[in-house]
């Protein structure tokens, strides 16, 4: 999250820039700053708190775009509809399509590969107290 919130910032003029198309504002969220979003997505579990804050990235990140502060207090379906991707999917869908393709990647690798050893291993030892943690099948 600090890495987008670093490239976010760096290209923030960008973003403000009236003569900059919102075409070409969202081709540069969608290679750039979604890129960061997703990297090393599919391999790990993200809590729910921060599925939150990657959400919150994306729309803040497109509401800069439409050229709109947090301030006018505009719905994200609006802002969504001002830039011109209400059709397409949003960055959690994205990332779940990505860790579906990293499963089916890893259950085709051969048995001997660690990830695929990795991914069927099971502990013999008792867990611990308490809510046992999400796997990453989970």
């Amino acid at each position: 999250m600090s890495q987008t919130r670093k490239s976010i910032s760096a290209l923030i003029s960008i973003s403000w820039h009236k003569n900059i198309t919102k075409y070409k504002k969202l081709y540069t969220f969608q290679t750039i700053i979604q890129g960061i979003l997703v990297y090393g997505a599919e391999i790990s579990q993200i809590p729910t708190g921060k599925l939150n804050k990657i959400l919150s990235t994306e729309m803040d990140v497109l509401g800069k775009s439409a050229r709109k502060s947090r301030m006018e207090r505009i719905k994200n379906e609006h802002i969504k509809e001002i830039m011109i991707v209400k059709e397409k999917q949003d960055i959690i869908n994205i990332i779940q399509k990505k860790r579906l393709q990293w499963y089916g990647h890893v259950k085709r690798m051969l048995e001997e590969r660690i990830p695929k050893l990795i991914m069927d291993w099971i502990p013999r030892e008792r867990r611990k107290r308490g809510r046992p943690r999400k796997t990453w099948i989970e």
